[in-house]
């Protein structure tokens, strides 16, 4: 298939779609030309249309279910692959033989005195791939439906869902930030270009990459002065954009290949990355853009995600080896906990609430919300009903209840904490 689809390490497993899927597919519009080129060997059509861009074993990471699999495909078919309705029980049969689930950890629960409760809510399209989601100042919750080049906005209280689709086909909208007029701004990570969406009206504007080689933005984040940071990811660079000017100056840190990941803003206007590629987190100084690198014990660790306490304490998450960790900036310390679901939990998104660090085990079978309160150093665990697969990314709404994009069961969850 043309568009790389999943990182080697983001495959989760998927909760049941069967009909949605069903019903998706049979609608699915695929040129006459594939219809009548498309072999009648499934494996011979995977590795003739699924190898294109990558070798798809390198992709499949701890594989999928029959649903999965299915999602996977209508994925595609958002994206522009030609993939022949007719074809998919035997393709979906193939993949699902080939390349099954394996090695995800079960899921631990951890008691504790916290209660949550859970809601879910499902993204029109299917294979919309929720990938990060926002908690927007009037109570809406918003998501990046990056496989179907849309932002989604739901109204928790009317319970209905919008889309609001975008202007550059196929840009995979993928971080997610709103600015203090009420805009909602994207990276368009296969359209190499930040993205500016006015609600109102429904208008999109679009700020290219500068640089050829800057082809994926990845992470954004609005520091205090309003100055939009985003990470690009394999073009390892730190991205700086000027809302007034449409400005873009890219930042390259000092690490080869450190594949900058996710971000966040301290006290004192220092933009912290976290480097997925490398054992280490970034800061960047906001005035001199000076980037300073802070080393991780284990160099072994890959943080992913990250969170800042308001004491300006750093916690990130080690996808890698399944650790939930603490740097003090000032002194550089390190402290870590090994994730309740141990070392192949794959730890992702990390959003700090009041003090106390929430997050989600994405390779966990089931997916978990996990609490840690650091003044006790202890952990609290729920499963995500449906499964949860796979959080990405988290945030918080401004009442303090935690959301979470659920990439590959299409939905976005709030987590009411405390009811």
């Amino acid at each position: 298939m043309s568009t790389p689809l999943i990182s080697p390490e983001e495959e989760p497993q998927l909760s049941p779609r069967k009909a949605i899927i069903a019903v998706a597919l049979a609608a699915a519009t695929v040129p006459a030309t594939a219809q009548q080129d498309a072999p009648n060997d499934a494996k011979a059509f995977i590795d003739a249309t699924c190898n294109s861009c990558h070798p798809l074993g390198a992709r499949v990471g701890t594989g999928y279910t029959e649903e999965g699999w299915s999602t996977v495909l209508r994925m595609m078919i958002n994206h522009g692959v030609g993939v022949p309705p007719e074809k998919m029980p035997a393709l979906v049969a193939y993949l699902e033989k080939t390349y099954p689930v394996r090695g995800r950890p079960e899921a631990v629960v951890v008691p504790g005195p916290m209660k949550v409760t859970m809601r879910a809510w499902e993204a029109p399209t299917p294979g919309s791939r929720p990938h990060d989601p926002l908690a927007a100042r009037d109570g809406s919750l918003w998501y990046t439906g990056q496989m179907a080049n849309v932002l989604g906005r739901i109204d928790p209280k009317m319970r209905t869902v919008r889309e609001y689709p975008l202007k550059t086909a196929h840009s995979g909208p993928h971080g997610l930030k709103e600015d203090r007029a009420g805009n909602i701004w994207y990276t368009g990570n296969t359209g190499a270009l930040i993205g500016k969406l006015n609600p109102k009206t429904g208008e999109v504007t679009e700020y290219k990459m500068p640089d050829p080689e800057a082809k994926d933005p990845h992470t954004l984040i609005f520091d205090k002065a309003g100055i939009l940071w985003f990470t690009v990811q394999n073009a390892n660079r730190i991205g700086r954009l000027d809302p007034k000017t449409g400005n873009i100056k890219l930042l390259t840190p000092p690490t080869a290949k450190s594949r900058p990941y996710g971000m966040a803003v301290d006290s004192k206007g220092n933009v912290f990355v976290v480097q997925f590629g490398v054992n280490s987190v970034a800061r960047v100084d906001p005035k001199s853009l000076q980037i300073k690198e802070y080393k991780l014990p284990d160099p072994g660790a890959r943080p992913r995600r990250i969170a800042i306490t308001s004491d300006d304490i750093v916690w990130y998450t080690d996808y890698a080896r399944g650790f939930l960790g603490r740097l003090d900036p000032k002194t550089g310390e390190v402290k870590e906990w090994q994730s309740p679901s141990g070392p192949k939990s794959a730890p992702y998104g990390i959003s700090d609430i009041k003090g106390v660090l929430w997050y989600s085990e994405s390779e966990a079978s089931p997916n978990t919300v996990v609490r840690f309160d650091p003044k006790t150093e202890k952990f609290q665990t729920w499963t995500i009903p449906g499964g949860g697969n796979i959080v990405r990314n988290t945030d918080v709404t401004r009442d303090g209840n935690f959301v979470l994009a659920n990439s590959l069961t299409n939905e976005v969850t709030l987590v009411r904490i405390g009811k």
